[in-house]
């Protein structure tokens, strides 16, 4: 029994590895928006190319978004409890908290439509593609509040 406990801990944290929304690099997921040719809640990847930041998802649909074209950047955050297995081994899980970071981008398409797309971003990538978001396109990020600011800024 004794051995089941920490083997129990392990399968738990790497449970929250393996489900926490884009937990490093340039991981994404397409919550929603105005773009028809993708589905809400399409995992993938934000490329800051050149001229273009482009989302691709796992399932091969892209969509480009011209710097020059970003009308708008907001970032802001939710907190929730951490549920699932851990739970059940400890009720000291239910007072951790888990952040999702939300990236919203509004911009023109190419037949001068006003778009908007939601992105949840990858933990350890907020500040870098905020950063070169507001470099390449030269519009200045809003944050839904001074926490999500703060957050932005140090991380």
């Amino acid at each position: 029994m004794r051995r089941l406990v920490p083997l129990a801990l392990v399968l738990c944290l790497l449970a929250e590895i393996a489900t926490s929304a884009a937990a490093g690099g340039n991981n994404a997921k397409y919550v929603g928006g105005t773009i028809a040719t993708l589905q809400e809640n399409t995992d993938g990847k934000i490329e800051l190319a050149d001229k273009t930041a482009v989302f691709t998802a796992k399932k091969g649909a892209r969509l480009s978004i011209l710097y020059e074209k970003i009308n708008s950047l907001e970032y802001g955050q939710k907190a929730g409890r951490r549920l699932g297995l851990g739970v059940t081994i400890s009720p000291l899980f239910l007072l951790s908290k888990k952040r999702k970071h939300f990236l919203t981008i509004g911009f023109t398409d190419e037949s001068g439509k006003t778009q908007g797309v939601v992105f949840e971003l990858a933990k350890g990538a907020v500040r870098e593609t905020l950063s070169t978001l507001e470099t390449k396109s030269g519009k200045k990020t809003e944050y839904e509040s001074d926490q999500a600011r703060n957050y932005a800024e140090k991380h």
